[in-house]
């Protein structure tokens, strides 16, 4: 048996009838928000992020490199070479360093322009010398190299007086480049026996006295007042140069 319900009929409040007229109005779909677009007049072009006023400035930043690379090749021809510009000039050390091998004719005019580049080259050619005979001084050498020039700066001056006119770059510069013998001395005793104990003496005894001789006359030509005592500094050189000759042989 069915049962029956009573469903109660729907009241719609008034002008809420889904059957009128405003059922069938639509919205007018709004249009997207665009931010506002700046002027073409910009005083920063790159920041506007438009391409019409972007287009000047780029032309602009082509323009001033495309000179900057037109003038760039001629700069770097008109620059000194590397080596001018950190001191060192190889023609130079050489005619310096070929002066020192003939111990009889010394040219010290190639030597009134002192300079360090090339007894650091020496002093580093021992260094190694030593290395390659199982011998590591490079701090003993160092050390030495400075007190030497500081001993032969101080001799030198206290004898010459006040007429003494020897800076201790001059001075560092002599004895840097007098180390040529003694360099020489390296290399040989690396292909001498180590029984020939006399050869050593006497080899060493040589290159002390070729550096010795050249050392004094270039002290005694670039500075003034070390004529009359040359004998001292002599002795000075070969006190200084038998030091290293020690260091070869032991």
């Amino acid at each position: 048996m069915t049962k029956e319900f009573t469903v109660p009929p729907v009241v719609f409040p008034s002008g809420g009838n889904p059957a009128g007229g405003n059922l069938n109005q639509r919205r007018m779909p709004t249009a997207p928000f665009q931010p506002p677009r700046p002027s073409v007049s910009s005083t920063i072009p790159f920041m506007s992020f438009d391409i019409g006023s972007a287009a000047p400035s780029s032309a602009s930043f082509g323009g001033s490199i495309s000179t900057s690379v037109a003038t760039g090749p001629a700069s770097f021809e008109e620059e000194e070479p590397l080596l001018d510009e950190l001191g060192i000039h190889p023609d130079q050390i050489w005619r310096k360093t070929k002066s020192i091998l003939n111990p009889f004719r010394i040219n010290p005019v190639v030597h009134k322009d002192s300079d360090l580049s090339g007894p650091i080259f020496l002093y580093l050619s021992f260094c190694l010398f030593q290395l390659l005979a199982g011998k590591i001084q490079f701090g003993v050498i160092l050390g030495w190299i400075v007190v030497s020039s500081i001993f032969l700066y101080v001799v030198f001056n206290m004898l010459a007086g006040r007429n003494g006119n020897l800076d201790l770059h001059t001075c560092t510069s002599v004895v840097g480049y007098c180390m040529l013998p003694v360099v020489i001395l390296s290399s040989l005793s690396l292909f001498l026996p180590q029984g020939a104990g006399v050869a050593r003496y006497v080899l060493a005894g040589v290159f002390v006295l070729w550096a010795t001789r050249a050392c004094t006359n270039l002290m005694v030509a670039l500075a003034d007042g070390g004529e009359e005592h040359r004998g001292l500094i002599a002795y000075a050189c070969f006190l200084i140069y038998t030091l290293f000759s020690l260091l070869v042989i032991f």
